[in-house]
């Protein structure tokens, strides 16, 4: 295992609070084709010629909400996680972000002055479900810089792990300590333009074409769909915790620009439920695995005030599962599962 090697990719996370910092932050986000693909000029007009120019300030106060004495809680959990992880395993472990610190360049050559001589890397991007803006420019960027740097070994990406069964019970044991105290569960997923979902249908006449689309099976049309990715994942959760049709229901939140994005959007569904006599919310977010600017504030805060004025009594945001020891032992296993591809066969 001397020429093997672990990376753990997280989303990322400006550097401070500072406008500045956001601004640097965004901008790499924002410019990212993955994220908003339009053609470049029209991306240059509108991340440059306006977002840049209006949003850091914004963004950094929603930062302050929620920062850490020690930093920014994504970053602090994604390196929590990363110690956990490495305790258990016999290779190196390092941990990049896809925008921000530490890069996926700077996290690689971290590893390879542990391992001079890596020949297979195992990067896991940390998102349960496939979009474009998540598990595939990671899967772009760690690729481009490896044939920038000229860099020879092996990259093996780790699956989507949606429905994969260690994962699912980690989740939904993380949620069953809430059951008897709340009315509602809301599963809040990030949520992406309805063409991204459109554009990994390779059949063209399926995903977001098709009524009910998610729930009728086409294997083919399914395979990178993030919306059907993120109803499996609910669905086999909610069987594992007995919650009925009238118990919970799934939403899409953080929507940016005048694109059509996947609903119901979350900020109308938390009013909804409000409006329509819940008194009890709790809202999970399975598309992050750690706390976030998008679960802490845009949820635990602003999503809170939402559901109080509008009628709802009480709300919680139920954790990431963050450091939780069950989900540690699911990287465990998906790295153990990649790493004994290459245990020598014993001879009988």
């Amino acid at each position: 295992m001397q020429n093997k090697a672990v990376l753990l990719v997280n989303l990322g996370s400006p550097d401070s609070t500072d406008p500045k910092d956001l601004k640097t932050y965004l901008g790499e986000f924002l410019m990212d084709e993955y994220v908003v693909d339009i053609p470049r000029p029209f991306r240059d007009l509108l991340v440059k010629g306006i977002i840049l120019n209006t949003r850091p300030k914004k963004s950094a106060e929603a930062y302050a909400r929620i920062w850490w004495d020690e930093g920014s809680p994504l970053i602090i959990l994604s390196q929590q996680v990363q110690e956990k992880l490495q305790a258990k395993l016999d290779v190196p472990v390092g941990l990049g972000m896809r925008y921000g610190n530490p890069s996926i360049e700077h996290s690689i050559k971290e590893l390879l002055k542990e391992v001079p001589n890596l020949e297979e890397l195992f990067v896991i991007p940390l998102y349960p479900q496939y979009a474009e803006a998540t598990t595939r420019t990671v899967m772009e960027k760690t690729l481009n810089v490896a044939k920038a740097n000229n860099w020879a070994f092996n990259i093996t990406f780790q699956e989507p792990f949606y429905d994969e069964e260690t994962y699912l019970n980690a989740l939904a044991n993380s949620i069953k300590p809430y059951l008897n105290d709340w009315d509602y569960f809301l599963f809040s997923y990030h949520g992406v333009p309805v063409n991204h979902v459109k554009k990994t249908d390779p059949t063209k006449k399926h995903c977001q074409r098709v009524e009910d689309c998610c729930n009728k099976h086409n294997e083919s049309a399914q395979k990178l769909c993030y919306r059907h990715h993120c109803v499996v994942t609910t669905n086999k959760v909610v069987e594992q915790l007995g919650l009925s049709k009238d118990q919970h229901s799934i939403s899409f939140q953080s929507r940016l620009g005048p694109t059509k994005w996947l609903m119901p959007y979350t900020d109308k569904e938390i009013e909804r439920l409000a409006h329509e006599g819940v008194k009890k919310l709790a809202i999970i977010s399975p598309a992050f695995v750690s706390d976030c600017l998008e679960t802490l504030e845009e949820l635990g805060l602003e999503g809170k005030e939402e559901f109080l004025e509008a009628g709802g009594e009480d709300f919680i945001q139920i954790p990431c599962l963050n450091t939780n020891d069950e989900w540690v032992d699911t990287l465990v296993q998906y790295c153990n599962t990649f790493l004994n591809k290459f245990e020598p066969v014993q001879e009988i």
